[in-house]
């Protein structure tokens, strides 16, 4: 269970860091389906870890492979060239769980 509970958290942060990507990088798409998206993962995520709280020992390590998988989804999603996305996760694990909303960034 604990590698299908790791591998789901992966999938959450993988799904949140791409709209957080896309949020701040293609500002003139946001909407609602987006704005839902990031929150519904935001709580999926809080809740794994609440009731999974040995997950918070990998935490570093899985965030960093979702991060990367996002860059990817962005990518894809977006149409933008893959450079454009930072290769180091810009989103602080406070950013993460919280109600951040990024700025917008135009290139």
């Amino acid at each position: 269970m604990g590698a299908n509970t790791a591998r789901e958290l992966e999938n959450c942060l993988g799904v949140l860091f791409a709209h957080l990507l896309k949020w701040r990088y293609q500002s003139v798409q946001r909407g609602a389906s987006w704005e839902t998206t990031i929150k519904e993962q935001r709580q999926r995520i809080a809740r794994l870890l609440r009731k999974n709280p040995s997950l918070e020992a990998q935490l570093a390590e899985i965030a960093d492979d979702a991060y990367s998988d996002a860059r990817f989804i962005a990518r894809r999603e977006t149409g933008l060239p893959e450079a454009v996305f930072p290769m180091v996760n810009p989103f602080t694990w406070e950013h993460t769980l919280s109600d951040f909303w990024p700025e917008a960034i135009v290139e």
